[in-house]
């Protein structure tokens, strides 16, 4: 279990966090990224049976981010590298925790963390260009944007360009 300076607990998924990843997964948004549907109680335990399995086998690491009890939302570190101690950064909130600073704190949680506990150098995340709030996540977490990957994601027939931000583990924002 982790803690953030503002008071957000970082922990593992429960099985009773299930009805906070069915809010999460209810948004249209959400629904169309996921690998797979998360619409019933068992699809979201499916979910967080899942996370588990990551962590077990050492490949992700997510975590609940949970304000005054209730988990509201993830942050994960996955497609972790121990040849190159790289990582993959994930995040996402609930609609009532959206715009409330949750995601960024958690995220810079998660960094500490992997560059701290993992050993990791470079972490990188990367957002559709057409979704702002989550740039401003990568920013406020101190993640450096570093280009655009054109038509990197598709979403049924369509193709979103997505700007890849990155953070190390030397970077002057992990000192301060």
């Amino acid at each position: 279990m982790l803690t953030t300076p503002e008071g957000l607990v970082l922990r593992h998924w429960r099985s009773g966090d299930a009805p906070a990843v069915l809010r999460a997964f209810a948004a249209e948004e959400m629904a169309r990224q996921a690998a797979g549907p998360v619409t019933t109680t068992a699809e979201a335990l499916d979910w967080i049976a899942a996370r588990a399995a990551e962590r077990d086998a050492g490949s992700g690491f997510s975590w609940a981010v949970v304000r005054d009890g209730a988990a509201v939302g993830t942050v994960a570190v996955n497609a972790v590298s121990h040849i190159h101690d790289t990582g993959w950064v994930s995040y996402w909130t609930t609609r009532s925790a959206r715009g409330s600073g949750v995601a960024a704190a958690g995220v810079r949680e998660l960094a500490r963390w992997a560059f701290a506990g993992l050993g990791l150098h470079r972490l990188e995340l990367g957002h559709r260009t057409d979704n702002p709030a989550s740039c401003a996540v990568a920013l406020r977490a101190g993640f450096a944007p570093e280009g655009i990957e054109r038509a990197r994601l598709r979403y049924g027939s369509e193709r979103y360009d997505v700007e890849r931000h990155a953070r190390l583990a030397t970077d002057p924002v992990n000192f301060g």
